[in-house]
């Protein structure tokens, strides 16, 4: 009879323990686990982007550009009302560029500006979401 209960004692404890254990371990897999932030994929991003066409217009320095635009937004809604307001994307494309000198659009740094610039003007514009990235996808300054 004392090794029955001594039995049962053990069984219990196994259990007690393997419950612990098993949720000890469910716990770190749920803390470490990636939090749905990983990036998306490149299918994800073009489903997700706009083309704007080429653009051509003078500069403030008299010359002149032509530039075409990928713009990436963050969802399906996004990119439907980005597509309607393709005429005020335009718009506001050609009023930045109009105020830029060559000097300021040649090179890395000039680009990256340009599509930062771009990028929070856009976001002014949305109600459904936001552009998460303008990318120049051909440019011709001359």
């Amino acid at each position: 009879m004392k090794n029955n209960k001594l039995v049962m004692i053990m069984l219990i404890m196994l259990v007690a323990i393997m419950l612990v254990g098993t949720v000890a371990v469910v716990a770190v897999m749920k803390l470490t686990g990636d939090d749905g932030k990983k990036e998306p994929t490149i299918d994800e991003v073009l489903e997700a982007s706009v083309d704007i066409p080429e653009v051509t217009t003078n500069l403030a320095s008299n010359d002149f550009i032509k530039i075409s635009f990928k713009i990436e937004t963050d969802s399906e809604k996004a990119k439907e009302e980005l597509q309607k307001r393709d005429f005020q994307v335009r718009n506001l494309i050609i009023y930045e560029l109009s105020e830029k000198k060559s000097e300021e659009l040649q090179g890395k740094e000039g680009k990256k500006n340009l599509e930062e610039s771009l990028k929070a003007k856009l976001n002014s514009l949305m109600q459904e979401g936001k552009i998460k990235h303008v990318y120049i996808t051909g440019s011709l300054l001359q």
